[in-house]
């Protein structure tokens, strides 16, 4: 009889434990992609009940936001900013001279083209210059960090012009 009691008692730890990990748990409400549509803190909700994510912290990630444009684009062997990305760098600026806590590293590449060591040289250039700009416009120099890819870390890694010309560049990375 112990032998069949101790039998009963396995079979209803282990239908214990199987059923236990099947137990349902609160789910955990959903985030999705976009900005903050109620007024609850770091997340609103919206009519349909979702959660949303707000991009109060982060207006670099918003879609909609000036900010969300991180990318400088350099024509080939140069580190001179095109006048067309000087409205970008201004709204960057002004941002960042209004929130001294904000930290952002300017990732300069390159293209295939030019040796290894040349092109480590022409991306901190071009962050350089980036971070120059920068001080200028009055953001303070402990908020910047300037790093160089060379052409580690391609965009595009086809070869021919429309790739090149997408690898030539200074990513802002908040």
């Amino acid at each position: 009889m112990n032998r069949a009691f101790a039998s009963f008692l396995v079979l209803v730890g282990f239908l214990v434990l199987v059923l236990g990990g099947c137990a349902s748990q609160a789910e955990k409400p959903e985030v999705a992609e976009g900005p903050a549509t109620g007024p609850t803190g770091s997340y609103g909700a919206d009519t349909a009940g979702v959660q949303r994510e707000s991009y109060a912290d982060r207006p670099w990630d918003d879609p909609s936001s000036p900010l969300y444009r991180k990318v400088i684009y350099f024509d080939y062997d140069s580190s001179e900013i095109r006048s067309e990305f000087v409205p970008v760098l201004q709204t960057h600026a002004g941002y960042l001279a209004s929130h001294p806590r904000t930290r952002v590293t300017l990732e300069g590449h390159t293209d295939e083209r030019g040796s290894r060591e040349y092109n480590l040289a022409l991306g901190d250039e071009r962050a350089q210059t980036v971070q120059r700009f920068f001080l200028a416009e009055g953001v303070r120099s402990d908020q910047l960090t300037t790093l160089s890819f060379g052409e580690e870390k391609p965009a595009a890694p086809e070869h021919g012009e429309g790739a090149w010309s997408q690898n030539r560049r200074v990513e802002l990375a908040y």
